[in-house]
């Protein structure tokens, strides 16, 4: 009986853990790539790739500024919190990641990109 109890509590702290790493950030909006494409251009908004630089050499959207995941944190004073900042990434795992990374630091328009520049492809 107790282990059965223990087990159910693992299970939901575990599943808890996995939805919140996936949902993205409250205040987050998202758009897929093809509302991308109509977003791109816009003026006071700053797009982010969060790419290695290797991946981004290789192929990025034009517009798109190169700050790694690993190193947002401490480039972030490079963006303005006050401005739309539009994050994409290979798949969309690292640029949710750094959406909600942008949102604990202040940012107040934070938009993440769905699937990534495999989508955008």
């Amino acid at each position: 009986m107790t282990q059965t109890i223990v087990n159910i509590l693992l299970f939901l702290f575990v599943a808890s853990f996995l939805v919140g790493r996936l949902l993205p950030a409250k205040g987050v909006r998202t758009i897929t790539t093809s509302e991308l494409k109509k977003e791109l251009g816009k003026k006071d908004v700053q797009y982010v790739d969060v790419r290695t630089p290797m991946e981004f050499r290789a192929h990025h959207i034009r517009g798109f500024q190169n700050i790694p995941l690993h190193e947002l944190k401490k480039r972030a004073h490079e963006l303005s919190k006050e401005k739309e900042v539009i994050v994409i990434c290979q798949s969309g795992m690292r640029s949710t990641k750094a959406s909600k990374l942008l949102k604990k630091l202040g940012f107040k328009h934070v938009t993440n990109v769905t699937g990534g520049m495999n989508a955008w492809m």
